[in-house]
């Protein structure tokens, strides 16, 4: 579906002399169909980490549970201990008072059978209850394995996301000081290229040298098929009013993205099911539109890769 809708917007970039009010409804359309994808993709993200930090709080409350139930047991443990001195003690009475009155003996008898019922009563609830430590001590083990298990894998992605980050960094060395940064942030990979490397003013033909640099970026994206690719328009917030193909910001913007996916999909290597291409226009500023030096840095290409949690949701999801 949205190699299908990649080829439908180049096609009527390059057909149509102007953008009817229709299509770009339509544009509008999928490009809120593509955002809600990001969003479902940042809230499974959260969910993952909130589902980590249930099950790390779940972990805890056992424990503390597991040292209660140790702490009653050594109290059953004191008290049978205590039952059995005292016990001890009658025998040692009955033996004495064994030549006394019958009815003293018999006296003696019945607290012996009651002192011996205690006992057994006693040694039943304490084999119940080691029965149920050990029960809760599997499960324990189980979350316990669950969560290591979570947290090496998200200690993976983050790493593989470091690699990446680095092999890009490595890749686009040439284009440094020219409007390009990348970024690690909250287990993503930031690409953020100006404008100024990629367009001129007011087109969304990339140039030369913006076509080097987001070939090299293809080549190392194409080492990483499990990475989620998004790639975001920007502007700053000049109103748009030359007419022609473009409407708005926020038609050249999606524009800029859209041509930028082109390059990307010409790499073979490259899965165009891992792209979508998204136009913000002017309404994710990173500076100050009141200045010469913000508005350049606003007019901005993002790319923003994300690592796939289908690993991650399977585990949770494995009960």
């Amino acid at each position: 579906m949205l190699k299908k809708l990649l080829i439908l917007t180049v096609v009527i970039s390059v057909s149509s002399s102007c953008v009817s009010s229709k299509i770009y409804k339509e544009l509008d359309g999928k490009y809120t169909t593509l955002k809600n994808d990001y969003d479902t993709l940042n809230s499974e993200n959260e969910a993952v980490i909130n589902d980590k930090n249930t099950l790390q709080n779940q972990l805890d409350q056992l424990h503390q549970l597991y040292d209660a139930l140790l702490l009653e047991q050594n109290a059953l443990q004191q008290e049978l201990t205590a039952l059995q001195k005292k016990y001890d003690a009658l025998s040692e009475s009955y033996a004495a008072l064994e030549q006394n009155s019958s009815n003293e003996i018999a006296e003696n008898v019945q607290k012996n059978r009651e002192l011996l019922a205690q006992l057994e009563a006693k040694e039943l609830a304490l084999i119940a209850e080691n029965d149920r430590l050990l029960k809760l001590e599997a499960d324990m083990q189980e979350r316990s394995q669950r969560i290591a298990e979570l947290e090496a894998l998200i200690a993976s992605k983050d790493q593989a996301m470091r690699d990446l980050k680095n092999a890009i960094s490595s890749a686009l060395t040439a284009f440094e000081g020219k409007g390009l940064t990348v970024e690690q942030r909250d287990g993503k990979v930031y690409v953020s290229m100006e404008n100024k490397l990629l367009f001129k003013s007011g087109s969304w033909a990339i140039g030369s040298e913006g076509r080097i640099a987001i070939e090299q970026l293809g080549s190392v994206l194409a080492d990483n098929p499990e990475i989620a690719v998004l790639i975001e328009g920007h502007t700053d917030n000049d109103p748009f009013s030359s007419g022609g193909q473009i409407a708005s910001n926020w038609d050249l913007s999606t524009k800029r993205a859209t041509a930028i996916v082109q390059i990307l999909i010409e790499n073979e290597s490259i899965n165009p099911e891992s792209l979508t291409a998204a136009g913000r226009g002017e309404y994710a500023p990173i500076a100050s539109n009141k200045t010469t030096e913000g508005k350049a840095k606003n007019r901005r290409i993002e790319v923003v890769l994300t690592p796939k949690l289908d690993e991650i949701s399977k585990l949770l999801n494995n009960d």
